[in-house]
């Protein structure tokens, strides 16, 4: 499915960024073509600046002229949009409840503890890592069991908490400590292999190599700002 004819769907986005790889997944999995337009955030285009005038921050996605910002709003539209194409939640509504609370809970918590892992060292930064532990932990819960948040297939929260699978293992790799051990965290780890098998996945991760220089070259200016 490429989307209804005459459709301009344009994703303003940046190489690297979790964020707007949730749109782009979200697209893929739906089957619709879009423009994708690569931002330099020292020198933000006016398209973006046009476009989300309020944060000033990628993704944005443009439908047909009409902007919209933030990644959790973008994905949920996007399934509003083209529905009967792999729909990303249940039609139950405490389902779609649940799935909104999870995204959230990932949004709110998950990922900025992630980041504190890059920009702590020794003992402070076994404290972050634990942390992420516990929100991974408790996002687990979202999972009950199944492959997927969405069951079998994925849904919004897979799309949402997806990038930490492909990150999570390369700042491993940079902090030098593994952080999802499959004795402790066996559905989280199971989750992260089989989400990064799917093939809309596949298509679009950034270059493992690049993210790593990009993650150590983040981790040693964080600790910088924080001496």
């Amino acid at each position: 499915m490429a989307g209804v004819v005459g459709e301009v769907v344009k994703v303003h986005g940046m190489w690297v960024s979790p964020f707007a790889l949730r749109v782009e997944w979200a697209l893929k999995l739906k089957g619709i073509e879009y423009e994708y337009i690569d931002e330099d955030l020292s020198n933000k285009s006016p398209q973006l600046l046009h476009y989300n005038p309020v944060y000033k921050k990628i993704p944005v996605l443009v439908h047909d002229g009409n902007p919209i910002p933030e990644s959790l709003v973008i994905v949920e539209y996007i399934d509003e949009v083209w529905k009967h194409v792999n729909p990303l939640f249940s039609h139950d509504p405490y389902e779609k409840a649940m799935a909104r609370f999870w995204a959230g809970y990932c949004e709110d918590k998950c990922t900025p503890a992630i980041f504190k892992v890059l920009s702590t060292v020794s003992e402070t930064q076994k404290v972050a890592i634990e942390e992420v532990k516990e929100c991974l932990r408790t996002l687990e819960g979202g999972l009950k069991g199944r492959r997927f948040f969405g069951g079998e297939t994925i849904g919004f929260v897979d799309i949402i908490a997806g990038w930490l699978a492909y990150w999570v293992p390369i700042i491993e790799e940079v902090i030098a400590v593994t952080i999802v051990d499959e004795a402790e965290l066996p559905l989280m780890h199971a989750w992260f292999q089989d989400y990064l098998q799917l093939d809309v996945v596949k298509e679009r991760l950034p270059p493992r190599d690049k993210v790593l220089q990009m993650l150590r070259d983040l981790h040693k200016r964080l600790l910088g700002q924080s001496v």
